[in-house]
């Protein structure tokens, strides 16, 4: 099993029920979720014009790969109801790999640790605030 960490965020329709849906679903398709942070709301990454979002991370347990965890990511926002938008547009659920055990990958449509983590206070804050120890290290 590896211990991994998931960015959930929505800003469409009922945000709360979305992510109480995508957390549901990730159990459902084999994560086993141990703890999740406090949900924040904050402002619209990249496209200021646009709902505010709901934010919270997961960690969890996978067994499986960091392809078939993406895979998994992806069916839970389609399960969910995402609907096909532009890059930082509106979303009723987003479901991002944040951390994948101490592993680095660099591919086309998967890159471990999240490229963003750094810069985005929505996602540092909850990290922070269910591993404090982990900022410090990456």
């Amino acid at each position: 099993m590896t211990l991994v960490y998931l960015a959930l965020g929505s800003n469409v329709g009922e945000r709360e029920t979305h992510l109480d849906e995508a957390r549901r679903r990730l159990q459902d398709h084999g994560a086993r979720l141990l703890r999740a942070s406090t949900v924040i709301e904050s402002e619209p990454f990249g496209m200021p014009d646009q709902p505010l979002y709901l934010n919270q991370v997961v960690e969890a347990e996978w067994d499986g790969s960091p392809r078939e965890l993406l895979a998994t990511a992806k069916q839970v926002e389609d399960e969910v109801g995402r609907t096909p938008s532009f890059r930082w547009g509106p979303r009723e659920i987003d479901v991002d790999i944040l951390l994948f055990g101490d592993e680095h990958l660099a591919e086309p449509d998967l890159v471990i640790p999240h490229p963003g983590l750094l810069d985005r206070p929505f996602v540092l804050a909850p990290l922070g605030e269910l591993r404090p120890d982990i900022l410090g290290r990456r």
